[in-house]
């Protein structure tokens, strides 16, 4: 039997398919998770101190927390200022802040999605689109380009183009 390119496709295409099968997994699960980023599903409180300097302003506050949206003070009593994410002590300079955290796997694999040349998922994250975009053009070589199932792919994946376009402007 000759070697195609049709079949070659469908070799490398079928064996990359299992090798990627727990990475598209993990990817899945992350990207339902992120889907509830904004809200505390799944999430718990952690609570923690920090000593910085005494008499900071909010500005200065909100960049030694690191606090996303910055510190916002709602109250103050005393030598405390009271923000949304916790107090600061102007006095002693003691800041207790509470996060909503994910557990730690579920954390991790948040940060498959979030990946920047700086992280070291980085190389895997490129892999990843490459390959799933190999399964995209290899698909095509599935079946003959004449038969009904080949057509009829041809409407779902412009169909899927045409559904995934609409979803951006809404």
């Amino acid at each position: 039997m000759r070697m195609t390119t049709g079949l070659r496709m469908r070799i490398i295409h079928r064996y990359l398919g299992f090798f990627l099968a727990g990475i598209m997994a993990m990817y899945a699960i992350s990207g339902i998770i992120m889907i509830f980023r904004t809200t505390d599903f799944l999430k718990s409180e952690k609570i923690t101190t920090q000593q910085l300097k005494p008499n900071m302003s909010a500005e200065e506050l909100s960049g030694a927390l690191r606090i996303k949206g910055g510190v916002k003070p709602e109250r103050t009593l005393g030598d405390v200022i009271y923000f949304k994410q916790g107090e600061y002590n102007t006095e002693t300079g003691l800041a207790t802040v509470k996060k909503m955290e994910l557990p730690f796997i579920l954390d991790k694999m948040e940060h498959l999605h979030k990946a920047t040349t700086n992280s070291p998922v980085y190389f895997l994250n490129i892999f990843f689109g490459l390959s799933l975009l190999f399964f995209v053009i290899s698909s095509f070589w599935m079946f003959m380009p004449k038969t009904t199932v080949f057509k009829k792919g041809l409407y779902f994946t412009l169909g899927g183009m045409v559904l995934t376009i609409l979803l951006l402007f809404v």
